[in-house]
């Protein structure tokens, strides 16, 4: 075990002289890398980048994460660890072994989890093919073609009432009134006759499509009971240590989640693997960290080099549990600002707010400091529902705040049709190619990973974004973003991801890095017609960045 131990522990050298250790474990869930973690992140990233057979690979990028420890007789070193697999194990010499070895599992998991990789390549097969995806692309194009039939003859309809109405105010006999109705009728019936024609055609476009997808469906199903039936009963072998020595199977972990079973790949990611060997090699944790490294993701926002956060949906009750014995950090997320806002307009039905960055705009679970608190204690009068939309605690800017209910509902359906613009400046962590432009990436939440939100064609709602450059300097570009469409993080998610501006705003620890101590996010101005004086309104505060 010992000799072991020595060839997974990786000893730093005379560079780390006078470096301070922290005071505390670093809380996985949102933390500023420390000065020993990054120095070993950087020797993780030049062994990597050694590997020539793992670099086709690499390409989409990876996870990696190090642990700083202590050994029994003081010495300072670190751990390494990747998540899932690399060129298709989980060991390798220079990283800390899985928690539990998927590899040396029984037959029978090992026929079952055949048999789901063939359901799995016989789906994407069906899912892939000529015929299907033609068919899709046919049932698209053919119901696209009825509704602009059915909009041209309602068009037409309109035509002629508009007509009628016409001569209905003139001097007509009574058989020319009933023969205007009659038209009246008979436009109505042939509509009618239209419409059920093309519903019927479409409908047996249409069937061909249904009996596909519910091949699919079913076929779908049947995976997803293997799936879960071998998930149980790999996850009952996966036991975690905490730091007071406790271990708990995964399973029991996750029972207080409401899941049937634990997410795929828990447990496979890096940060529970670095404390899981610490743990079993009577190693003290100092600091952790975990950073992307390769190229860039395709599924989701990371960026090479950069620090991230531990999911929350896999490692969050696993590190939950682990962490249990550490002196933790507090979690940096809970250091709210003791800002206070700044009205800047007000009149008998609104007001207007500069909100600092740091403040929440409703109050939180565990601190009841907001913009909406404050609004409360300024104007005990006012009987709202105040905020009539939200910034991120992280950002600072503009926010419209309503007296009562009426003026909130009138200025939440001003947001939703759009009659409210608002402009942001934002300062990214580098150079956008172009000067000005529109960003269309849809979005949807990261479900296991939230709050973050990722880019999916398939799933996303339409998030569009208006961009202009304003400044580049030092490799750091100042933009204007005017968000069309309102989804949450859009503006952070079209800044970083590679698709958009490729150029996370600065200091955004979700999609960018974290090593700044605010989010470079400002929302400067709101322009809008007034609801009740009908005037138009312009609002404006400068970043003061």
């Amino acid at each position: 075990m010992e000799e072991e131990k020595l060839n997974k522990v990786h000893f730093f050298g005379e560079e780390i002289k006078g470096v301070p250790l922290p005071e505390k474990f670093t809380y996985p869930f949102y933390y500023v890398p420390h000065p020993l973690c990054k120095m070993a992140a950087s020797e993780v990233q030049r062994y990597v980048d050694r590997r020539e057979d793992w670099k086709d690979e690499l390409q989409n990028g990876k996870m990696f994460g190090v642990l700083v420890v202590r050994t029994k007789n003081g010495s300072l070193g670190y751990l390494a660890a990747f998540s899932g697999n690399l060129a298709n194990t989980a060991h390798h010499d220079f990283f800390v072994p899985p928690v539990y070895d998927l590899e040396v599992c029984d037959e029978k998991y090992k026929e079952i989890d055949a048999v789901i990789v063939t359901m799995s390549k016989n789906l994407d097969s069906l899912m892939n093919s000529s015929e299907y995806l033609a068919l899709k692309e046919k049932v698209k194009s053919e119901s696209e073609n009825m509704n602009k039939i059915l909009f041209d003859a309602r068009e037409e309809m309109k035509k002629a009432k508009t007509r009628r109405d016409v001569l209905r105010k003139t001097k007509l006999t009574d058989e020319e009134l009933q023969r205007l109705i009659q038209e009246s009728q008979f436009q109505k019936a042939e509509y009618k006759r239209l419409q059920e024609r093309l519903q019927k055609d479409f409908y047996e476009i249409r069937q061909e499509l249904d009996d596909k997808d519910i091949l699919i469906a079913e076929a779908k199903s049947v995976r997803k009971v293997c799936s879960v039936y071998l998930q149980t009963n790999i996850f009952q072998k996966y036991i975690f240590l905490n730091a007071k020595g406790e271990s708990k199977k995964l399973v029991d972990i996750f029972k207080n989640e409401s899941l049937l079973v634990p997410p795929s790949g828990a447990g496979e990611c890096a940060a529970p693997r670095l404390l899981q060997y610490a743990f079993l090699n009577h190693l003290q944790p100092v600091a952790m960290a975990e950073f992307w490294w390769g190229g860039p993701s395709k599924k989701e926002i990371r960026i090479p080099g950069c620090y991230y956060p531990a999911c929350k949906g896999k490692c969050g009750p696993i590190l939950g549990w682990m962490l249990q014995g550490l002196d933790v950090e507090d979690n940096l997320l809970d250091r709210r600002s003791d800002g206070e806002i700044q009205v800047i307009y007000e009149d008998e039905w609104m007001m207007a707010v500069n909100k600092p960055e740091g403040l929440l705009s409703i109050p939180g679970k565990s601190q009841a400091d907001s913009v909406s608190s404050q609004i409360l204690k300024m104007r005990p009068d006012v009987t709202g529902p105040l905020i009539v939309h939200r910034l991120d605690m992280a950002a600072s800017g503009l926010m419209l705040i309503a007296k009562n209910k009426e003026i909130h509902k009138l200025l939440q359906e001003m947001f939703l049709r759009r009659k409210i613009k608002k402009t942001y400046v934002a300062l990214l962590n580098g150079v956008v190619d172009s000067i000005e432009g529109e960003i269309n990436l849809p979005m949807c939440p990261d479900y296991l990973n939230r709050p973050r939100q990722i880019v999916s064609k398939e799933s996303g709602k339409d998030a569009i974004t208006h961009y202009k450059v304003l400044e580049i300097n030092n490799f750091q570009t100042r933009v204007e973003l005017s968000p069309y469409t309102g989804r949450t993080h859009q503006l952070r998610v079209h800044a970083a991801c590679k698709d958009g501006l490729n150029a996370p705003i600065l200091g955004d620890n979700l999609y960018g890095d974290m090593r700044r101590s605010r989010l470079y996010l400002h929302a400067q101005s709101l322009d809008f017609i007034h609801p009740m004086t009908g005037m138009p309104v312009h609002l404006k505060i400068p970043a003061d960045f």
